[in-house]
């Protein structure tokens, strides 16, 4: 019995020292992001299509802006930039869709104390991507509300060198993976500069949602309201109300249309990690349509669609 006691003490160390390790490779992947320079190209994978990017990436320096340049290889060109973390401009396919926050490669600081309470970090051996060695981290969800994570990251500089992003069957959904990173040459001028394609994005600001929003009755543990706005709808013109929530590293947007006397149906599909679900739900103003929006499991975001009241429900409740 005490050796067997001791097997269980021992094994519960060795689990300890390799969460440590894992929460440090995270701290210093955020460190990374925030520091170091660099340029590549990866794939990006889901719902088995490919498409093939290339980065750039210049660090502030001496308080100085950092910037950021993506282009997608392949297809239709698709080129987004940003400075400081914020929009500057994006192609006409995503120009219109984009928000601050938002859009395709979007930035996700971590905290890995506060992932910690919701997800399981494991560090679980090395790996070799784009020619360089990689730690591998394992991020899974400590319940059925949100999706696990594996990440590879650079040895030498702790960039993510891989992401892949699975159910809890363990099943990929999404794929980001460099096939060239360069860390040490620096970066020409000409490499940041958008292209004539990249238009300039007027970003809505976000702000702290005040009494009378509308909000959800109920989250996901560790999920909480990052921002909130109020946008013209493109298609009817009515304001559309966006909430966006986030646990630190999985995210899920809700909108909220007025209705009137529009015939829509409820609805729900799932596109690789993306789910969308919509359902119409009546208020003192007539009916709604609400839609979440995210990489959650479905039925985390049907639960999210039926939990949407707005304040004055809440008060006479």
């Amino acid at each position: 019995m005490r050796f067997f006691s001791l097997l269980l003490l021992v094994g519960s160390m060795a689990m300890s020292v390799q969460a440590a390790d894992a929460q440090n490779w995270l701290s210093r992947l955020l460190k990374a992001e925030q520091r170091q320079s660099f340029q590549g190209v990866f794939v990006y994978e889901r719902n088995g299509s490919f498409s093939t990017h290339a980065i750039w990436h210049q660090a502030g320096q001496n308080d100085g802006e950092s910037r950021e340049r993506l282009l997608r290889l392949d297809g239709a060109p698709v080129e987004v930039m940003r400075v400081d973390g914020r929009l500057k401009c994006g192609s006409s396919a995503v120009a219109d869709q984009l928000i601050e926050g938002e859009g395709p490669w979007p930035p996700r600081p971590l905290d890995p104390q506060k992932l910690a309470e919701w997800y399981e970090i494991r560090m679980v051996g090395e790996s070799r991507v784009a020619g360089r060695a990689a730690v591998v981290l394992t991020i899974l969800p400590r319940d059925q509300y949100r999706y696990g994570f594996e990440l590879h990251l650079d040895r030498e500089t702790s960039l993510p060198l891989k992401s892949l992003l699975l159910n809890e069957k363990g099943q990929l959904l999404e794929r980001l993976q460099f096939t060239q990173l360069d860390t040490s040459t620096p970066l020409t001028k000409d490499k940041l500069e958008p292209g004539p394609a990249c238009q300039p994005v007027e970003v809505l600001q976000t702000s702290t949602p005040k009494q009378g929003a509308w909000r959800s009755e109920w989250l996901p543990p560790g999920f909480t309201l990052r921002s909130m706005h109020t946008q013209p709808s493109p298609v009817s013109g009515e304001n559309i109300t966006y909430l966006m929530y986030g646990d630190g590293l999985a995210r899920f947007s809700v909108f909220i249309e007025p209705l009137h006397s529009a015939l829509v149906e409820d609805a729900r599909s799932q596109l690789g990690p993306t789910v969308v679900v919509s359902k119409r739900i009546s208020t003192a103003d007539g009916d709604m349509m609400v839609t979440v929006i995210g990489e959650v499991p479905l039925g985390t975001a049907e639960r999210i669609v039926l939990s949407i009241r707005a304040s004055e429900e809440q008060a006479d409740r």
